[in-house]
């Protein structure tokens, strides 16, 4: 092999690119990120971060660290919408699984809840641990450009403070630069949709709100207020970055008129109006716009280099999908990388990212602006035209006795209903599913059916290319552990049950050092509530083979008690999968991924192995 300044050059150091690092340093691969600004985010941008973005911290290690900085799941939910924070109230919607109606399917779909994590307190949290674990990087350093070649790549970069270039020798490229990203535009990404179709203005300020918000507690108010009314949503915007003094106020505005005006007095009066305290002592931090964008790339990647996040998925905030189809992009990539690079794959599994990825980011791109449009039935039960009070007269269209009254609220009751759509859709988060030649279908599952709308409701299944069910199985101290917990942590999992013995054999001939045999029944993983037994749709002889990305690649749901039979299915399957002759495979002899994990200080307790 020729030599290589690092493994994985990543361009970038937010969400998806430090995410990527500390998925590739966390499995022993030497990682470079570079960045052109001179740190980490400085403002709050993305928030939401979702169960599955959740557990992708819970597998690296950083989940506990992330909540730290987190608004906790039970105070993000009471939603608003109000004529002022301090005014009267349209209505209240549930929101993020908090509700009675849903908090049980998030409780049963996932060992984690939510969480609000500003991006500037994420990003820190990813960086820090890809550092810590062997990640290196260069800050006001620029991507300029690379050339491929049959071995690797060489990327030419600039340092901002002195001006001088060199260049650096990598197997692989990550472009995680945004969405202005010099990676994606250099090697010809096409960039399908719409770019900049509405703008939106922003004010970080700091004041304490505590007295309108502690006894509805929730991360987003909604304000509708002829102030703030322009766009496609039409309300302004109180978010909450820490409870309850650090605010983010936000409205449409045209762009057509140009950049709007942040007059310190025209924005104190705006965040007052909001507010409805037009006393209310308030400081200014920041101010910024950002544009709507409804785009998304027809294909991820062009030989060695890759790219993730926004710089191949644009798309408003609505839906809170942004930093966490990012750093699930990176989660995904990552693995693959990492087997590639450890000649456990060939590098034509590396192809199945863009086929298992760009479907998702179509799908949360038109989420995500659909939820903007789903703003207009909302708006319509409350404006009037050509009142002189239209606040008061949208109060009393709602609150009107007549037949009339009665038909408007039950149009708003019909308008919050479709609010689940972007804030309780649950399905659109964990019912990913990944079609590629990193999956191996089962022929006899026909066509998956959705008994409940896939995108409001998870649908838990062991159908490969799906995400592993969670349940809760017991550990040697008689201490709950999820499913994903036993799997993952950069390993292929062999889930089975006690009469599956001849697949425990199977992996222990196979003596890869990427593969291990998770026997539930064993004394570290029982099933006492017959939870996995529920969810497995399998019979317990049969077997499930799930990716370091905890997605099914495999199962044989009938029973096989002979070993020769369980031992050339297993064999056919990951051969499929990673695209290799696993005899040429190296064996448990050389470093494995789990000693890498233990090696970076990852916790693996829970990770039992046969």
């Amino acid at each position: 092999m020729p030599d290589f300044d690092t493994d994985v050059l990543v361009v970038g150091t937010g969400p998806a690119g430090s995410a990527a690092a500390l998925a590739l340093a966390t499995y022993g691969v030497r990682v470079h990120m570079v960045s052109k600004w001179n740190w980490l985010a400085n403002t709050p941008r993305a928030h939401i971060t979702n169960q599955r973005t959740v557990e992708v911290l819970r597998d690296l290690g950083v989940e506990d660290e992330a909540a730290k900085y987190a608004t906790p799941w039970e105070l993000m939910g009471d939603t608003l919408f109000a004529t002022s924070l301090a005014g009267d109230e349209v209505a209240r919607v549930r929101t993020w699984g908090t509700g009675d109606d849903r908090v049980g399917d998030y409780i049963v779909g996932s060992p984690c809840g939510l969480l609000d994590i500003p991006q500037l307190y994420m990003e820190p949290v990813l960086f820090k641990n890809a550092a810590e674990r062997g990640a290196t990087f260069a800050f006001n350093t620029e991507y300029l450009s690379h050339v491929q070649d049959e071995s690797g790549l060489t990327a030419t970069l600039r340092e901002r403070l002195t001006g001088r270039e060199y260049t650096i020798r990598a197997q692989y490229l990550i472009g995680a630069d945004g969405a202005r990203s010099t990676v994606a535009d250099e090697i010809g990404l096409k960039i399908e949709g719409e770019m900049a179709r509405a703008a939106t203005a922003y004010v970080l300020f700091k004041a304490d709100l505590s007295r309108y918000v502690g006894h509805r507690p929730s991360i987003l108010h909604w304000i509708m207020t002829p102030s703030a009314n322009f766009g496609e949503i039409g309300m302004g915007l109180l978010r909450a970055i820490r409870p309850w003094d650090t605010w983010i106020a936000g409205w449409g505005y045209n762009m057509a008129d140009g950049e709007p005006s942040f007059d310190t007095e025209m924005v104190t009066a705006k965040v007052r109006a909001l507010v409805g305290d037009p006393d209310l002592d308030i400081e200014i931090q920041s101010t910024s716009t950002w544009h709507v964008n409804q785009a998304c790339a027809a294909t991820y990647s062009v030989g060695r280099a890759f790219c993730a996040g926004d710089a191949v998925h644009r798309h408003p905030p609505s839906s809170g999908l942004g930093s966490n189809t990012s750093i699930q992009d990176s989660f995904n990539l990552a693995w693959k990388l990492a087997y590639v690079v450890k000649g456990f794959a060939d590098p034509a599994l590396l192809e199945s990212y863009s086929s298992e990825r760009q479907p998702v980011g179509e799908q949360i791109v038109a989420r995500a602006n659909q939820s903007r449009v789903d703003y207009g039935p909302l708006n319509a039960c409350f404006r009037t035209e050509g009142e002189a009070d239209p606040v008061a007269a949208g109060l009393a269209k709602l609150r009107d006795p007549s037949p009339a009254g009665v038909a408007v609220r039950e149009a708003l009751a019909q308008a919050v209903e479709l609010k689940n759509f972007e804030f309780n859709a649950q399905g659109v988060e964990l019912n990913q599913r990944y079609s590629s030649e990193a999956v191996v279908p089962d022929p006899a599952a026909g066509t998956e059916e959705f008994a409940r709308d896939p995108q409001l409701y998870l649908q838990a299944t062991t159908r490969p290319g799906a995400k592993l069910p969670h349940a809760w199985l017991v550990d040697e101290r008689g201490i709950r552990v999820s499913t994903l917990d036993v799997t993952g942590k950069g390993q292929f999992s062999l889930l089975t049950g006690l009469g599956g013995r001849a697949w425990e054999k199977a992996v222990a001939a196979l003596d890869l050092p990427f593969l291990s045999a998770i026997v539930v029944g064993t004394k570290g993983v029982e099933d006492p509530y017959c939870a996995w037994q529920k969810v497995r749709e399998t019979h317990e002889a049969g077997a499930v083979l799930v990716r370091p990305d905890g997605y099914v690649a495999w199962r044989q749901t009938a029973a096989v008690w002979d070993e020769h039979e369980a031992l050339n299915q297993l064999q056919a399957a990951l051969s499929s999968v990673l695209g290799v002759d696993l005899d040429e495979t190296p064996k448990r002899g050389s470093a494995d991924t789990a000693t890498i994990f233990e090696e970076q200080g990852v916790e693996l307790e829970h990770a039992t192995v046969h």
